[in-house]
């Protein structure tokens, strides 16, 4: 019984990964940041780079997978779609109180080990600041809030089969 149970762990970790059998190595592809074909939406340079970088860090936290470059047996990639600000809600004198970061990324997922578990989804989060707030003096605390909620619901999805 013993042996059943410590042989089962090699594809379950503790942080809720149901790491499919076989699997050994994620790839992530780099995530591009085509937020600006969007309506409404602005280029933030450095966004693509720190988000790529966020779904790696969270990959090898979260799971024993190696990182590599090619032929992984799961791979991430897809595009930064949507990074806007947005007014929220209004005060008396009919301006802004509160304004909207919000981040869209469709991201595509590909199990090299068993195409049934692949697709392509689109993920997206928010965070609320002070409307006499400047983006730049709010936006390191908006990414670290928006990178983990969205790499988290990646997890979900594509691991943890939440």
């Amino acid at each position: 019984m013993t042996f059943l149970l410590l042989a089962s762990c090699k594809y379950y970790s503790f942080t809720g990964a149901s790491i499919p059998e076989g699997a050994e190595t994620v790839q992530v592809n780099f995530f591009i940041n085509n937020a600006a074909d969007q309506v409404g939406s602005v280029f933030e340079p450095g966004l693509d780079r720190d988000f790529t970088n966020a779904i790696q860090e969270m990959l090898l936290n979260q799971t024993n997978l190696e990182l590599t470059n090619v032929n992984g047996h799961l791979i991430y990639e897809g595009e930064i779609v949507e990074y806007r600000v947005s007014p929220m809600t209004a005060t008396a004198q009919q301006t802004a109180a509160q304004n909207r970061l919000t981040m869209a990324v469709n991201v595509r997922y590909f199990n090299t080990l068993n195409e049934d578990d692949d697709f392509e989804k689109r993920f997206s989060f928010f965070y609320d600041f002070d409307a006499i707030a400047q983006l730049q003096s709010v936006q390191a605390e908006a990414h670290e809030v928006l990178f983990e909620r969205i790499t988290q619901d990646i997890f979900n999805e594509s691991l943890a089969k939440w």
